[in-house]
């Protein structure tokens, strides 16, 4: 993805503030989808927009705060949310670590600032992104994948293997149920000569 074409929501409940910080991301090349004044407001618009990443105002008005959004907004939908507050103490940034934001950056900021906060994140969100897609793929491969082991008793006689319960079956069914090996029929050269082979010589008159 090019993060200069990112597209952002932001989460800001001074509407002065939000066009702000919208005409910032503007100048520098990203594209707003929309400004909200609440968390709920932001929960909703996530899921129906899809953005790229969340700008989210810690101090939000309604009754949820921002980084109870945040938390909502990454769980569900796996979007990465900044933080931008104008408040730095130690109890909002505890707050804030809590949520696992991708990035935190106070007001006033100037555009390299926020353009470097937004470019971290967004690499940290791809990077987090394509790890659970290969947790996913590794994850299916391990539940496809059966491993036969130990001791396996089969009948000396007719060939048949004991399972774990006590019950004799066909060694094809047997593998098949506990590996992805599948079986193919065929006939073996001796087998062939002694089932379908006449016993006489063909050169005895």
């Amino acid at each position: 993805m090019d993060s200069t074409k990112a597209r952002l929501l932001i989460a800001e409940d001074e509407s002065i503030v939000a066009m702000d910080i919208k005409m910032h991301l503007n100048k520098i090349g990203y594209e707003v989808l929309r400004t909200v004044l609440t968390g709920e407001e932001a929960i909703a618009a996530a899921g129906e927009l899809k953005p790229d990443m969340v700008l989210m105002d810690i101090s939000l008005k309604g009754d949820m705060l921002g980084t109870e959004a945040a938390e909502i907004i990454h769980n569900s939908f796996g979007t990465p949310v900044i933080f931008l507050t104008a408040y730095a103490d130690a109890d909002t940034l505890e707050k804030a670590k809590k949520s696992e934001p991708f990035g935190y950056i106070t007001k006033p900021f100037e555009d390299t600032d926020l353009r470097v906060v937004i470019e971290v994140a967004l690499s940290k969100a791809k990077a987090e992104a394509e790890r659970r897609e290969l947790t996913a793929k590794l994850q299916k491969a391990l539940d496809e994948v059966k491993i036969l082991s130990g001791l396996i008793p089969i009948c000396a006689a007719c060939k048949k293997v004991r399972d774990d319960q006590g019950f004799w079956q066909a060694v094809e069914e047997y593998i098949e149920k506990r590996s992805v090996a599948q079986f193919t029929h065929g006939i073996c050269p001796e087998c062939i000569n002694e089932l379908y082979t006449d016993g006489n010589d063909s050169n005895t008159q």
